[in-house]
């Protein structure tokens, strides 16, 4: 150890004392928890709080290395055989007991046994472990997982695996990105279901389903969801919106995308004479991100996914940090591990996922296109969070040539393309929009109804300088990329997201739909709006 790491002070894998304490188990939850985790070294001889290298006597020196060896090797079950040496630091001599990653997960102090003595370590602090925890600890050791351990408190018959392998199939064709693809997507069978750990034979050759199956399905049984919130601001202090999502796996990875892509900024860009939306994020990255969640999420913990949206981020976080062998380093080159193998098995073949270990650099690399700073990767121990930083500038929509959204001319309204009097149209030479004494009201060719313009000004005085008439094209694109977010739009809510008046919007609706380029499905209160693509 240098002096320069002292400098730096405790952290997660190093912690200071500055004598061997009477009392062992003092520093004995931290060598447990230092086993448990990813290793660690406790150096006697250093000042916790001032940091300052106090030493350790040269005549007692081998007699305490004696002793700190013994007590670890005696005071926790199975057996740690620390590696224990004398180091000099600033001419003062300093013990160093480094702890290694164990082998035999949960380690815990034998005096408290295994319920109550098994520890962690957690942002530089060790803390008891939970019997969640504990089990977790335990299957990873195993090198099981546990969305393949059985469920024999579950019966499965037949017709339940048929329909499992109906609906995967189906999910795996509708993932497919050409007629080519899909053609190549196979049947799910019974035995297909066994060898990747979603159903499994017991002593007896009975066939159970196991905690995949569960998590599949969305049956009863172990919860799972995944939590997602707007907040105001950078901060958890105040939601926006909030929405738990449950059911099989699948369907909450859909809904969780969906629910993202409706809460951030969206935009367009033109590619030769059509309009391409673009989201502020790359919605391919989020949905690689919410997935990875979904296959390394610890579900034996009682937390859940959570996915947070703020001004500035899209915040990830999913319970169980990395695996063993796993660093946040070797991630972004595209190594990883697979916490719920069962589960990636299924996602894998729904085409939810790609190659394992390709989406981390696929998603650094659509950031980098995108403008974007580098995502953050937290490991929290317990805990694995990653966020993608939005842009600090609104998207704003690209001026469009005038024969994008509507016909040929893309005329306003009547043929002479007049706004309102003859007088004031919008190709003037003076480019005025409105004349000091035009308003904004024609009979029978307003873009606004009489006293509710977009924006209504607050004194008469003002009107002529603040009230501009925005063109019926722009106001035909702003509808569009409403009911693109959020297809259940009512006409009302549409009015008061744009600042029009309900009148202005049927009448907008209306003219949409005449030329084709909206539907409405279903009724007023419980349709949708369908948009209908240029061919």
């Amino acid at each position: 150890m240098t002096i320069e790491e002292i400098l730096a002070g405790e952290s997660k894998n190093v912690e200071f004392k500055v004598q061997r304490p009477d009392k062992s188990i003092k520093y004995m939850k931290s060598v447990v928890a230092f086993a448990n985790g990813k290793g660690g070294q406790i150096v006697f001889g250093v000042d916790d709080k001032t940091r300052e290298v106090v030493g350790i006597p040269e005549d007692i020196v081998f007699q305490e290395i004696d002793a700190i060896t013994n007590a670890i090797s005696d005071s926790c079950e199975p057996t740690i055989i620390p590696d224990v040496y004398l180091q000099n630091i600033n001419g003062k001599p300093v013990i160093v007991a480094e702890i290694r990653a164990g082998r035999q997960k949960p380690y815990y102090i034998k005096a408290d046994g295994l319920e109550n003595g098994v520890y962690i370590r957690v942002s530089g602090t060790t803390r008891p472990a939970d019997r969640d925890m504990s089990r977790e600890l335990y299957y990873e050791c195993d090198g099981r997982s546990f969305d393949s351990i059985i469920c024999k408190d579950m019966e499965v018959s037949n017709e339940d695996i048929e329909n499992l392998c109906k609906q995967m199939k189906e999910v795996a064709i509708a993932n497919c990105s050409s007629n080519l693809q899909k053609s190549a997507v196979k049947d799910v069978t019974k035995n297909v279901l066994l060898s990747w750990g979603i159903l499994k034979k017991d002593e007896n050759e009975k066939i159970y389903p196991t905690n995949a199956y569960v998590y599949l399905t969305g049956k009863s049984g172990y919860h799972s969801m995944i939590q997602c919130a707007v907040f105001k601001g950078k901060t958890r202090s105040v939601f926006l919106d909030r929405r738990d999502y449950e059911g099989p796996l699948w369907k909450q990875v859909d809904e969780a995308v969906q629910f993202v892509l409706r809460n951030i900024r969206m935009g367009c860009r033109l590619k030769g004479v059509y309009r391409q939306d673009i989201y502020e994020l790359p919605p391919d990255s989020i949905r690689e991100l919410i997935v990875n969640a979904v296959m390394n999420c610890s579900y034996i913990q009682t937390s859940h996914i959570q996915v947070a949206i703020y001004d500035d981020r899209l915040e990830i976080t999913s319970p169980g940090g990395l695996l063993p062998g796993v660093t946040v380093e070797l991630m972004k080159e595209g190594f990883s591990k697979i916490r719920n193998r069962s589960l990636a098995n299924a996602f894998s073949y729904m085409n939810l996922v790609e190659a394992w270990g390709s989406g981390i650099p696929k998603i650094m690399q659509a950031m980098q296109e995108y403008g974007l700073r580098e995502p953050e990767f937290i490991d929290m121990e317990v805990a694995l969070r990653i966020n993608l930083y939005r842009g600090q500038k609104e998207i704003i929509e690209v001026n469009e040539p005038k024969n994008e959204i509507n016909e040929p001319n893309n005329k306003v309204n009547e043929p002479k393309n007049e706004i309102n009097e003859p007088n004031n149209e919008v190709n003037e030479p003076k480019n005025e929009i409105n004349e000091p004494n035009n308003e904004v009201d024609e009979p029978k060719n307003e873009i606004n109804e009489p006293n509710n313009e977009f924006n209504k000004p607050q004194k008469d005085d003002d009107a002529q300088k603040n009230n501009i008439v925005e063109c019926e094209d722009n106001l035909e694109i702003r509808v569009l990329k409403v009911i693109y977010q959020n297809p259940e739009v009512t006409q009302k809510a549409l009015g008061e997201t744009l600042s029009v008046s309900v009148s202005t919007i049927k009448r907008i609706l209306a003219k949409m739909q005449r030329e084709g380029k909206v539907i409405r499905e279903g009724s007023k209160r419980k349709g949708k709006w369908v948009l209908i693509k240029e061919k």
